[in-house]
């Protein structure tokens, strides 16, 4: 491979010594202009890690509500009590929503200023009760933080509780960007800061309860930003070592309007690409279909991504956001997609098992 940046040279040298890059490095992946051979890099990676394996999963995303408390500027979920477009699900709702051959059911929600924690715990068990077959990935750091927050509960309690009633792992969502700045910009200083929320997972990890991590790109962060971020991401990996996904999430412009349009593909793959070259301690690193769309997805399995997620029925974030993707993907299309890349796929579970190779 001859790269158009010298830069990237040096950068292979280390990652086919599989030695650790720095962060002057990670910045030289999000600055180049040798798009291409970064990819190749990437996928020198992703290829030693998985060969030509792309995951997938076929899961429920369930909202049990969207009422909140904070008001943070990137979201066009969120409403407050009593709004247009809020709304609320019980338990019973919820356990209606899930239907067979699911393997996993994905909750998040908005921070609720009136259910109490033993609604949460009630829905979990009711879940595990009702579908004992299937695994329930819920709650972010930023929920179980809201939790001692609003209730009281320390983190490590409330995750031993959920635990207890049929839990088997957290989302990775809430954590946006690692910025003090960012934060205080978008508003979203009320939930957990990148210390509390690297702490709650940490707990999950000593608990037995593995967890996914994310970040929210495409807005007003910094390139420099989004290193920091990864790298804070790979700090909290090797101390705790729970992380089984990084998933980057393209900011979605709808109607909060942050920057005039949406960062364009060429951004998404190559922040896929730098990921999956910095995080050298995260078995997977995703292309999340919903927020890429269906052909940036499918050419990010070229950029370093092994997995696109699920089905992803009803999912509602991204969506309300006026993402421009379906509204969730039967098992044939994400087969097509990660077949006409070229790649074997092979259906998951929420904690990475092989349910079936499909060739």
């Amino acid at each position: 491979m001859r790269f158009a940046d010298p830069r990237l040279d040096r950068i292979r040298a280390k990652v086919c010594a599989r030695e650790r890059l720095s962060r002057d490095e990670g910045l030289t992946l999000f600055e180049t202009g040798d798009l291409l051979g970064l990819g190749w890099l990437a996928d020198h990676v992703k290829t030693r890690l998985h060969g030509d394996r792309v995951h997938f999963v076929i899961n429920r995303y369930i909202n049990p509500t969207n009422v909140c408390v904070l008001s943070c500027r990137f979201c066009d979920f969120a409403r407050k009590p009593g709004r247009p477009g809020a709304f609320e699900h019980s338990i019973e709702d919820v356990l209606g929503m899930i239907k067979d051959g699911v393997h996993e059911v994905h909750i998040v929600g908005g921070h609720h200023p009136e259910w109490p924690f033993e609604y949460y715990e009630r829905l979990i068990g009711a879940i595990h009760t009702a579908r004992p077959e299937v695994q329930i990935k819920a709650f972010t750091a930023a929920e179980i933080d809201y939790f001692w927050r609003r209730w009281k509960i320390e983190p490590k309690e409330t995750l031993q509780r959920l635990k207890a009633a049929g839990l088997h792992a957290l989302p990775g969502g809430g954590a946006e960007i690692f910025s003090r700045r960012v934060a205080k910009a978008l508003a979203y200083t009320g939930k957990a800061d990148p210390d509390r929320w690297c702490e709650i997972h940490g707990v999950a990890h000593s608990l037995g309860i593995p967890t996914n991590a994310t970040m929210l790109f495409g807005h007003i962060e910094t390139l420099a930003e989004r290193v920091d971020h990864l790298l804070r991401l790979r700090t909290q990996q090797d101390a705790s070592g729970g992380f089984l996904t990084f998933i980057p999430l393209v900011y979605q412009v709808g109607d909060t309007k942050l920057v005039p349009r949406q960062t364009p593909p060429t951004d998404a793959l190559r922040t896929i690409a730098a990921a999956r070259l910095l995080l050298d301690n995260f078995p997977h690193v995703e292309a999340y279909w919903v927020m890429l769309g269906e052909q940036t997805a499918s050419i990010a399995l070229h950029f370093g991504a092994d997995d696109v997620n699920g089905t992803l029925e009803d999912e509602r974030i991204a969506h309300m956001a006026k993402a421009e993707s379906p509204v969730g993907l039967a098992r044939e299309q994400l087969l097509r997609m990660i077949h006409d890349a070229g790649k074997t796929a092979v259906e998951r579970d929420a904690l990475y098992n092989v349910v079936r190779v499909w060739n």
